[in-house]
């Protein structure tokens, strides 16, 4: 029987999250849209009457499985979110892309399709942990590629061919990173897909906080480089702020890669919702994405101002590297003699006192508390909510820290 740890931040999150009352900061979604919304993000975009909420969804389709990897034009609409950026020697095609049920599932099947035993893979750290999790529990033999905080959680490069080894598989990043906020620019990215191919490694590149990128345009897909042996995932969840519909995908240029997910895909899912399937497509329409990413990017920013504020208000025990996209912030809380909160013990009773809820990052994204006083506050939420949410957290710091 394979040993699959507790994968702790989901389970704090089924605990906590349905608290009478709670202020949840610690979700990771932009504010969730409803189907309504989405007709009305419709109008707005293309300049004309709404489409109706009802008609977004074809209820006279017969429900089967339908396509299989997903609908020819969902598909098609999210190859066309890495074709726009433009692609070194190749464009993705809607045969590149599989539709599964959220990032997560995407996430398995790269690596239940990619390694295994005798392999090796490197993963940046801290981030979601899966990534080094579910290939570990396969067999293969995953290195910590340890971001810091000293150079803005940047990954640096030659701290990665220090690590690696003659049987390395995969390197595997998380662009836009949870859960620092942090991006890994394009020139730092240009140099691990460089690394990759002089090696005939995979990179695996988790970019679910993608696009939402706070200042500039962000960096580019690592699918966009000209390396074949790249594959991406990421979903309807974080940016496009459609957790509840539950499509994610896998893309990648390599026909083998797509191949291999493709199998293993065959034992754990026929197909998606044909339902979900629909609303994704229409939200990624050029009817709607461009209104739905202006409304969670304006989000990110305004919150994003208000956090800022927060911890330059509470400096003598509040600290972070700013993030620069997605919607999560890695903050050391520590006591006035300078000592780290203890993080498990400190959100429980932010909540218990304040009913804001977060996340321990020293036990949901370390090995050993490699982050005691961190905690991750996912603040993409509704403005409102993180308004009093940080109205509460600060009349708590005041009188519990200082």
């Amino acid at each position: 029987m394979v040993k699959i740890p507790v994968f702790e931040v989901e389970q704090w999150m089924d605990e906590y999250e349905l608290t009478p009352g709670v202020l949840n900061i610690a979700e990771t979604c932009a504010c969730s849209v409803s189907i309504s919304e989405l007709s009305e993000l419709s109008s707005s975009s293309a300049g004309d009457s709404s489409q109706p909420a009802s008609s977004i969804i074809d209820f006279s389709r017969p429900m089967t499985y339908g396509a299989i990897l997903g609908s020819d034009e969902l598909r098609r609409n999210i190859a066309g979110l890495y074709s726009e950026e433009g692609i070194d020697n190749a464009s993705v095609a809607p045969e590149d892309v599989i539709v599964t049920q959220g990032a997560i599932a995407a996430n398995h099947l790269v690596f239940y399709s990619l390694v295994g035993p005798g392999d090796h893979a490197v993963c940046v750290y801290p981030t979601y942990q899966q990534l080094y999790t579910i290939p570990e529990t396969l067999g293969a033999e995953v290195s910590l590629w340890k971001l810091k905080a000293e150079d803005g959680y940047v990954p640096d490069v030659s701290e990665l061919e220090k690590l690696l080894k003659s049987n390395t598989k995969m390197i595997v990043i998380n662009n836009p990173n949870n859960p620092t906020g942090a991006t890994i620019p394009a020139d730092i990215l240009t140099k691990i897909i460089k690394i990759a191919r002089e090696r005939n490694i995979i990179v695996f590149s988790d970019e679910v906080y993608r696009p939402l990128f706070h200042g500039s345009p962000g960096p580019p897909s690592a699918l966009s480089l000209g390396y074949e042996k790249v594959v991406v995932t990421s979903s309807m969840s974080k940016a496009w702020a459609l957790a509840g519909i539950r499509v994610g995908w896998a893309t990648s240029l390599d026909k083998d890669i797509i191949k291999r997910i493709a199998i293993a895909r065959d034992y754990t899912a026929i197909s998606v919702s044909q339902l979900d399937d629909q609303v994704a497509r229409f939200a990624l329409s050029d009817a709607v994405r461009p209104a739905l990413l202006k409304r969670n990017m304006e989000l990110a920013q305004t919150n994003l101002a208000l956090l800022d504020t927060f911890v330059q208000d509470h400096a003598d025990v509040c600290s972070w590297v700013k993030p620069t996209a997605g919607t999560t912030a890695l903050v050391r809380f520590a006591r006035g003699d300078g000592q780290p909160v203890d993080d498990v013990a400190f959100c429980k009773d932010v909540l218990d006192k304040t009913k804001v809820m977060f996340v321990p990052a020293g036990l949901c994204f370390g090995h050993e508390r490699d982050f005691r006083g961190y905690v991750r506050i996912g603040y993409v939420s509704d403005t409102e909510v993180l308004r009093q949410a940080l109205k509460n957290l600060s009349a708590y710091v005041a009188e519990n820290l200082k």
